[in-house]
């Protein structure tokens, strides 16, 4: 990746045409702009690079693994500390996977984590190995101020509090590690910028934080099992950010890893997890099981079954492990007509709430909601989304759960395999790559996060992400529910036929060699959620 340059102070980003760095991109420039700077060779002074080809482009990529990490001295030139700041969603497991593999590798790096005074993570950091005793756990300032890599896995709503102090308790010539892009979207929306003394790099992986942990600890018996990250270096100073965050990102034990830029990746994220990835699953099986029961008048198991457990089960599964066109090339011809009928008529009512989803991510709206409502939940905290009547019926139905007992429920199949088609067709719209396309809507909703679902429901999969994730999944799972059962359901009840050219669009998307390109760099197993 090239090494991009900001402005010296921390206020409005440059207008200079000379400026050559990932800048706000306006909608219809998104694409050709984005493009562009992706086709810049990233130059790693430690780390092989692999060119892939993913459909119409192609991409380099870092492969990972933990024979790796005996490279983590060098790609970390320089750096004495690590500071993992926070221990909400994605601290606990970055903390511990960083620490295990410095050790590993024979580094004298010491990671160390940062909290509030007071915090009641304290004593959760103290149980997994982290002390004050040996100046591993400290106040949380106190470790930014201390460290050479900051890793600022603090809520999005409290970075957007403390950001002022953070950036002024910072050495000069530190790196600020971000694992997602949401502050630089915050600074944006405040027409400021990050200070031009520091390095600032990201290191996002496509899963949420536990996903990121069981994986590394099947690792250590598993060559190849780890959450993919995608890395983007914003602010270089010293030449050597690109090293520090594939650096960071072999050390979480990603299988590989894949550019992109802070500006894109939090859209593609922010907009992720409120659709395919959390909110929209939510609200397609909420809807198609309250269709099956009160319409169709099943059993309300059979149910929970050939909605639920069948997207949890034989869908992802499949789309896991040999792509999403495998799910429609599996079914019997009759079966074809029924995800031909439910695909049909569920793409444009899903496409219309995921660009209106993206529209206000790309506008700063969504983290201006996301910021107010940090507000709020001194009022009003997270409650629980499992509670309905349905959410129990599932518990009974996991109970009594038999391998190779869940059908593949083909309207099921249609409605969901269209919601994520027609996400991917958004993201395509505006210009991501589809390395973090596929990821995004496809790797982290099979591999990571659908898992969790199936172990034990929508709650536990929903809450344990991020507070941002969590807020986006509420607020627009029901909107999902309401439009597809105003206009979807309603559609395939009036006898309307199957798009034909809808469904030959979604056979020969492009995205299907995309995807089985980056199936070769899937996990090495299947996550086990415990």
């Amino acid at each position: 990746m090239p090494r991009f340059h900001r402005a010296a102070f921390v206020g409005p980003a440059p207008t200079s045409a000379a400026f050559i760095g990932p800048r706000p991109l306006v909608p219809e420039r998104c694409a050709v702009v984005f493009s562009f700077i992706m086709k810049f060779d990233f130059t790693t002074r430690v780390f092989d690079k692999k060119k892939i080809s993913l459909a119409e482009t192609e991409e380099f990529i870092v492969p990972g693994g933990r024979h790796l990490f005996a490279k983590l001295p060098a790609a970390f030139d320089g750096v004495k500390q690590i500071g993992v700041i926070g221990w909400g969603s994605q601290g606990p497991a970055q903390a511990q996977n960083l620490r295990d593999s410095l050790k590993e590798a024979g580094s004298e790096i010491t990671v160390a984590v940062g909290l509030r005074e007071n915090s009641s993570s304290w004593s959760k950091a103290e149980a997994a190995g982290f002390s004050a005793a040996d100046g591993t756990l400290k106040e949380m300032m106190t470790v930014i101020a201390e460290s050479d890599i900051v890793l600022l896995l603090i809520s999005d709503a409290a970075q957007a509090e403390l950001y002022p102090a953070i950036f002024r308790a910072m050495k000069s010539g530190a790196t600020l590690g971000l694992s997602h892009g949401f502050l630089l979207g915050h600074l944006k929306s405040k027409g400021e910028y990050f200070p031009n003394d520091m390095n600032v790099i990201g290191v996002c992986p496509k899963g949420m934080g536990p996903s990121v942990r069981r994986l590394y600890e099947q690792g250590r018996t598993t060559d190849g099992a780890g959450i993919n990250s995608s890395f983007a270096v914003e602010q270089d100073v010293d030449g050597k950010a690109t090293d520090y965050a594939i650096g960071w990102s072999v050390a979480l034990g990603s299988p590989f890893s894949f550019m992109t830029s802070l500006e894109m990746e939090y859209r593609s994220d922010i907009y992720g997890e409120r659709g395919i990835l959390l909110g929209a699953v939510h609200g397609i099986v909420e809807s198609l099981y309250r269709r099956y029961v009160e319409q169709q008048g099943m059993d309300p198991k059979q149910a929970f079954n050939e909605t639920v457990e069948s997207v949890t089960g034989p869908i992802s599964e499949t789309i896991s492990h040999k792509g999403i066109k495998a799910v429609y090339e599996s079914l019997s011809d009759s079966d074809r007509e029924t995800f031909e009928v439910a695909y049909s008529a569920a793409y444009r009512p899903a496409k219309e709430i995921l660009q209106e989803i993206y529209d206000e991510v790309a506008s700063g709206n969504e983290i201006r909601s996301v910021i107010l409502a940090g507000q709020r939940m001194k009022e009003y905290p997270f409650d629980t989304i499992d509670s309905t009547h349905m959410w129990q019926v599932g518990k009974e139905v996991r109970a009594a759960r038999k391998p190779g007992g869940t059908p593949l429920n083909p309207f099921t199949a249609g409605v969901y395999i269209a919601t994520m088609i027609a996400q991917i067709d958004v993201l395509r719209a505006a210009g991501h790559v589809y390395s973090e396309i596929v990821n995004e809507s496809v790797i982290e909703a099979v591999d990571s996060l659908n898992p969790y679902m199936h172990a034990r429901g929508v709650s536990y999969m929903v809450d344990n992400c991020s507070t941002t994730a969590r807020l986006g999944a509420r607020k627009w799972a029901p909107r999902f529910d309401y439009l597809l059962s105003q206009l979807a359901y309603t559609a395939v009840d009036a006898g309307t036929a199957a798009d034909t050219s809808r469904i030959t669009a979604f056979i020969e998307h492009p995205v299907h060699e995309a995807v089985g390109t980056l199936l070769e760099y899937r996990p090495s197993v299947d996550i086990s959620v415990v």
